[in-house]
């Protein structure tokens, strides 16, 4: 429009005459530019008058090569992928340093839309193909943008952070296939002030397991307040025909907070832990593409990527955690922490003055590694620790097991003659054990579904 009011107005001063003062006033410019708009006009005409950059590709535009590549490394390598996180991958990977609003400008130049794309942009992406799926597209172009429009889901409404670090974690596990197209189960815990994820951890199913894993991995901050998580979890109720305690995961996790003094809040509502949940949205947009690079394939992979990749986005999402006050208690010892973490199970000798425990007997061991005789139908707990050994509780008295096997090793008759050798002494806990039987049978009664069949809404 400028171009044309000095066209215009320089074009009736030299045809028709005039006053140029008039002029200058009129384009806002000097005596002299005048002057020399009219020289131009004169010489070169209309053409004059146009901005010399007009038509010509801006030094820092990107080739139409550069372009192609970035929509095919997005459809053939990191398809899925946020448009944030796709940029972060060009630098990191691939050496193209370009904007968000670039690689934004570019995918959905060809109708390729976020997978974090909200509800405004899918609607009016809808209102532009309409007109173009009127006969100017082929059925297939038709299908593959139709595909690209996503249905999404209300957004959480908001609600302000705790005020402390560890005051509230928010737990759960996410059933996603994370790798490898296998569906698998990530258990995290993050913790609500500061976003800052406390534990990780792979199983095949929603496990105590796995989340006594995550327990382990947040008790290396220290012990904290209170565990947010969801009540059709585990926490809460399984519904199952069997009564056994080991089978029990809610009375398991919940003793061993008890031990702890950690406090555990449930709720059936995803927004009552939505820091939780926009975590499983975050890493599902992002992990399974860093696995794919990676060539991990398995769960084991997988836990030992978590490892380093957890501070990795800590640092990148979270809050410094070092800048906001702490209730975490002083971190447990490793014994503790080993004992606690623990899975009980009520047991009764049999006659041969073993245990029966998952298909396998076991003999009961004293502290210096004689075998201790208990009379038949001495009830006590069995506990499987965090790492695996196993003991035996009877009363205030630990003890530990060793398997006995189907079939003996040596003969003293037909087996060559070793040497004697000295039995180590078996580790037993000290009289501070958490596991005292009447405590525990106690606890296990006061739980609410183990004493109300229906399940818990």
């Amino acid at each position: 429009m400028k171009e044309q009011k000095n066209y215009e107005a320089i074009k009736g001063l030299v045809d028709k005459g005039g006053n140029k003062t008039r002029v200058t006033l009129e384009l806002g410019c000097t005596r002299r530019t005048v002057d020399r708009m009219v020289a131009g006009y004169k010489k070169f005409g209309k053409v004059f008058f146009s901005h010399k950059n007009k038509g010509r590709k801006p030094i820092t535009a990107l080739t139409d090569r550069q372009r192609w590549d970035i929509i095919d490394l997005y459809n053939t390598k990191y398809y899925d992928a946020s448009f944030e996180f796709f940029t972060e991958l060009l630098s990191v990977n691939e050496c193209i340093h370009v904007s968000v609003s670039t690689v934004r400008n570019i995918l959905m130049g060809e109708y390729i839309l976020s997978p974090k794309a909200n509800r405004k942009t899918v609607r009016r992406i809808k209102k532009e193909l309409e007109a173009k799926l009127e006969g100017a597209v082929s059925k297939r172009k038709e299908a593959l943008i139709k595909c690209k429009l996503l249905d999404i889901e209300d957004a959480h409404p908001r609600r302000p952070r705790c005020a402390n670090f560890g005051e509230e974690l928010q737990m759960d596990a996410c059933e996603y296939p994370w790798f490898a197209n296998v569906t698998s189960h990530l258990h995290a815990a993050i913790d609500d002030a500061t976003g800052n994820i406390t534990g990780a951890y792979f199983d095949t199913q929603e496990t105590l397991y796995g989340y006594y894993n995550v327990f382990r991995q947040t008790l290396n901050y220290g012990i904290p307040y209170r565990f947010r998580t969801d009540r059709r979890t585990v926490f809460e109720y399984k519904l199952t025909k069997s009564t056994k305690a080991e089978e029990d995961t809610f009375t398991q996790f919940a003793y061993a907070c008890k031990q702890l003094g950690v406090d555990i809040s449930t709720t059936s509502v995803p927004q009552g832990k939505a820091r939780i949940e926009r975590l499983f949205q975050t890493l599902q947009g992002r992990l399974p593409i860093l696995f794919r690079l990676a060539g991990i394939s398995t769960i084991e992979a997988a836990n030992e990527f978590l490892s380093s990749y957890i501070n990795e986005f800590n640092a990148k999402f979270a809050l410094d955690h070092n800048a906001i006050p702490s209730v975490f208690e002083k971190q447990p010892s490793e014994e503790k922490i080993n004992l606690t973490l623990a899975i009980l199970t009520e047991r009764v000798v049999d006659a041969g003055h073993s245990i029966k425990f998952y298909g396998k007997y076991f003999k009961i061991i004293g502290a210096g590694g004689e075998s201790l005789y208990l009379e038949k139908g001495t009830k006590g707990l069995v506990v499987k620790a965090f790492d695996g050994s196993l003991f035996f509780s009877v009363n205030d008295s630990v003890m530990a097991l060793e398997e006995i096997p189907d079939r003996a090793v040596f003969s003293k008759e037909f087996s060559a003659a070793q040497e004697a050798t000295e039995k180590k002494p078996r580790y037993i806990p000290p009289a501070s054990h958490p596991w005292r039987t009447s405590s525990f049978g106690k606890f296990c009664s006061q739980m609410r579904h183990r004493s109300d069949p229906a399940p818990v809404a």
